[in-house]
């Protein structure tokens, strides 16, 4: 069966469909790594978005029940140059057309996808749609011209209540904008004690919880949909420790009065170099963002830059002057990508260990 998906500037690629039948509109985006295809596709921060993957393979070794970021995929479509019908891998439990037709997921395959990358790198993310061969193509860039994209996709993602993760470390509320599961992972292999709340908690919910941390998650859309989070930041901050993720970077950003603002296609894959000011030292790092800390807009907080992105200089990591907080625009957890900066886990441990020692002592001092 053939589909077709057509961009909102009247390009269109004629390709072999896979997965679920339906129609679908999303942001056409891009991923560059070349492994990982089942921890993207579950990514919840691609909630809304059509992924090409640049890789010209995909699907080789199955989908497995391990490497899952999420239960729900929010992905809208998928978009690859070759699609694997027989995967070979002693975890492989199904394929990828058989997961998206039971996920009720979208795939176009056989469409050359470095043409489409080079389009959205010269003109920016590009609303598409997946279509019908017979669909008429002038409706649909008109449909897609008028479509608004949504802007409630943290509100979609993110759990509607509550729940813990249970250890016998410092006690951690994590704040879930669209959390990746491996965030979670990482946290409970250094025993801590987590408790997961929605995107809208407040900052009088996090503190009758008694953590010792707070974590603030990635997720997806423009951090500025997200208001009350960024009130529940500035009401947090300087009472408990706080590490921010992806989308927690940016909200954290804004809380402190710094901006953000959209890239024109975003960073995402698995090998993005990122410095750290401070040392010099420089890692490969897993990015997933449409959005960014505007540098300019640092100058006049009490934020310090401690990352810079090699590839376009724009801002990868912060911290706060005053109060124990600092968050990273990467993803250290990887899931997919390499782990170079899996170490700011136990940083953001030790600022915890820190803090509560230095608690103690002016308790002491009473």
């Amino acid at each position: 069966m053939k589909r077709q998906l057509v961009l909102e500037d009247g390009t269109f690629f004629v390709g072999k469909a896979f997965g679920s039948t339906k129609d679908s509109i999303g942001e056409v985006v891009f991923n560059t790594g070349m492994t990982g295809y089942q921890e993207i596709l579950s990514d919840p921060s691609y909630c809304g978005q059509i992924v090409t993957l640049t890789y010209p393979l995909v699907g080789n070794y199955g989908i497995n029940r391990d490497d899952f970021e999420s239960i729900h995929p929010a992905i809208k479509g998928f978009i690859v140059k070759e699609v694997c019908d027989h995967p070979s891998n002693f975890r492989s439990q199904m394929s990828l057309d058989a997961f998206f037709k039971a996920k009720d997921i979208p795939g176009i395959s056989g469409i050359d996808t470095r043409k489409l990358t080079r389009i959205i790198r010269n003109y920016g993310t590009l609303k598409g749609a997946f279509v019908s061969l017979d669909a008429d193509r002038q409706e649909v860039i008109e449909k897609l011209k008028s479509t608004n994209l949504p802007t409630n996709q943290v509100e979609q993602v993110s759990t509607k209540t509550a729940y813990p993760s249970p250890g016998r470390g410092n006690r951690v509320v994590l704040v879930d904008f669209g959390m990746k599961h491996g965030i979670l992972r990482e946290l409970n292999e250094r025993g801590c004690d987590v408790v997961v709340v929605p995107y809208n908690v407040t900052a009088e919910e996090i503190l009758l919880l008694n953590p010792d941390g707070v974590m603030l998650s990635n997720g997806p859309g423009d951090p500025k949909d997200v208001g009350e989070a960024v009130t529940m930041i500035q009401n947090i901050l300087g009472k408990i420790p706080l590490f921010g993720i992806c989308l927690g970077h940016q909200l954290f950003a804004l809380a402190c009065g710094a901006n953000t603002e959209r890239l024109k296609f975003g960073h995402r894959g698995s090998n993005h170099p990122v410095k750290d000011v401070r040392t010099g030292k420089v890692a490969l790092t897993s990015q997933n963002h449409g959005y960014a800390v505007e540098t300019n807009s640092i100058e006049n907080t009490r934020l310090e830059i401690t990352h810079i992105a090699l590839n376009d200089g724009t801002v990868e990591g912060l911290k706060h002057k005053d109060f124990p907080a600092f968050t990273v625009q990467y993803h250290p957890e990887a899931s997919p990508g390499p782990e170079d900066a899996n170490y700011l886990f136990d940083e953001f441990i030790s600022l915890i260990e820190t803090t509560k020692k230095e608690g103690e002592k002016a308790c002491q001092s009473v």
